[in-house]
């Protein structure tokens, strides 16, 4: 059964003072989040320098105390939580993020008849009961709830990581909790459609770290293409009372041929999660990449990819034929366009395998579950949340009631 368009409000600065209908009392939304960041250490002292597993997970102990070293978005280092020590990641001088030749990986791939190529050395794998998410981790796993769903996680159940396409480069973490949680507040505050007791509350739930993969594409395109051009014209018809003028349309045949070279097509290689949210927490400051580097993942999950690389391009190609038909139509011009084919060719195709990171959360309200997707390097706020169905009601109502107002003074003023 079809659902009717919600009203949009998002482009509402502050919540309405009041609900116009009495909306059931809200129920506890979780406790307040404890900080991710260094002056709230994860773990406690007791987990201090060990390893989970017996060791099989990676951890950077400190020098000074031998507590773990966590990656401090502010400093944009690793941090000691306990005695302060820092230290900078060290980047080796010939190492930097580099485009990789996508025929050659499927060929790697087809001959380890594999969906990867080396393996996460000294991380863990570890999936979710509830959602199938995976996570891959290292050293102390830092929360025991699923950052997808919220479902408690078994730590215990963690296994080696498997081989997959190695980690290209790393979007550190630029946003801090705090800054996040306060992006997050905002966010809340312009729902005017969310019911009294949710603006008033707001959402007090865990934030997670998570790094999440994605695939970028570079691409040159080859694309010729035939349709025609329209051009309206105006004409009048009928007489007396019933004369009126009508738009019609004049077609002429268009082709043509052009280049153009994509650079770092983006395709978010999970499943499972609410891909029109993720996708909307774009643009990514991708310039700011970092070689791939295990001491930028301390203290946060990083999610491994689903999307294995050849699913990926595909989704690829798609975002790519949607932007060369609205070239298409600029070149065909007119007043409208018809495309009769288009022929694509790409070439010289490269990607890299990038980590991005988020903080999300899982919440609850009334009981039904909701996400919400922070980009950790704009702060950009994407996510669900409840509506007011006796505000959008009224909404409706004083809409129809001001457009028959119009109406009646159009037909006064005849």
């Amino acid at each position: 059964m079809p659902v009717p368009p919600l009203p949009s409000d998002a482009d509402a600065k502050t919540p309405p003072s009041s609900d116009p209908a009495r909306d059931e009392p809200a129920e506890p939304i979780f406790d307040a989040a404890p900080k991710h960041e260094i002056d709230a250490p994860i773990g406690t002292t007791r987990d201090a320098g060990r390893t989970e597993d017996e060791g099989k997970g990676r951890v950077f102990p400190c020098p000074q105390c031998g507590a773990d070293l966590v990656f401090h978005i502010g400093q944009q280092a690793m941090k000691c939580p306990f005695c302060a020590y820092e230290e900078a990641i060290a980047f080796a001088a010939d190492v930097e993020v580099k485009e990789r030749d996508f025929g050659e990986m499927l060929r790697k791939l087809e001959e380890r008849h594999d969906d990867g190529a080396d393996s996460y050395e000294g991380m863990k794998e570890l999936r979710c009961g509830s959602c199938a998410g995976i996570v891959v981790f290292q050293g102390t796993l830092t929360s025991t709830r699923c950052p997808y769903c919220a479902s408690p996680i078994q730590i215990d159940k963690a296994e080696q990581a498997k081989n997959r396409i190695n980690v290209d480069g790393v979007l550190p973490f630029l946003v801090d909790h705090d800054k996040a949680a306060r992006h997050l507040s905002e966010w809340v505050k312009a729902r005017w459609f969310a019911p009294n007791d949710f603006l008033a509350q707001g959402i007090r739930a865990e934030f997670n770290g998570v790094y999440l993969p994605y695939w970028t594409f570079d691409a040159m395109t080859f694309t010729r293409y035939t349709g025609q051009r329209g051009e309206n014209y105006t004409v009048t018809v009928g007489s007396g009372k019933n004369q009126r003028t009508e738009t019609r349309t004049r077609w002429y045949p268009a082709s043509g041929a052009f280049q153009r070279f994509f650079d770092d097509v983006l395709v978010n290689a999970t499943k499972g999660l609410k891909a029109e949210l993720v996708q909307e927490l774009e643009p990514w400051p991708l310039q700011k990449c970092d070689p791939y580097n295990q001491q930028m993942l301390a203290g946060f999950l990083a999610r491994t990819y689903e999307l294995a690389l050849p699913q990926g391009f595909e989704q690829a190609r798609a975002r790519i034929k949607s932007a060369l038909e609205s070239d298409v139509r600029q070149r065909i011009g007119g007043d409208k366009q018809r495309i009769s084919s288009m022929d694509v060719r790409h070439s010289a195709v490269t990607f890299k395998h990038l980590l991005l990171p988020v903080w999300m959360m899982a919440y609850r309200y009334h009981n039904e579950p909701f996400r919400v997707y922070i980009n950790a390097t704009t702060g950009e706020v994407q996510g669900e949340r409840p509506y007011s169905w006796a505000k959008i009601t009224l909404a409706v109502i004083a809409g129809i009631i001001a457009a028959g107002l119009v109406y009646l003074v159009l037909m006064m003023n005849q």
